[in-house]
């Protein structure tokens, strides 16, 4: 099961990326925990949940630095989904790079 994170301003605009990104990963037969949040929320969720990859929307990419100082110890990896994916809602791309990250 690979449990991804997508993080922007309110949890709202990456809410069908969400959608797009399991119906990708039901298609490519992946076991995926995929869901979006809102920045102010990632401290509570990661108290609870386990992740392996953190995707920051566009609108937020500046948190880039912070969440990985932050969350270094963590140990799973941060990055900026592609503004081009984004725009156009690519699940099956995003789902990739996320999965690329994972490794």
């Amino acid at each position: 099961m690979k449990n991804i994170m997508l993080v922007c301003v309110a949890g709202m605009s990456t809410s069908l990326l969400v959608s797009k990104m399991q119906k990708a990963a039901q298609e490519q037969n992946i076991e995926a925990d995929i869901y979006a949040i809102a920045e102010g929320e990632v401290d509570k969720v990661l108290a609870t949940k386990t992740v392996d990859v953190l995707l920051l929307g566009p609108q937020v990419r500046y948190l880039k630095g912070t969440f990985e100082k932050k969350y270094k110890a963590m140990n799973f990896p941060i990055d900026v989904i592609n503004m081009a994916d984004y725009g156009m809602m690519n699940g099956e791309n995003v789902l990739n790079q996320a999965l690329q990250l994972i490794g």
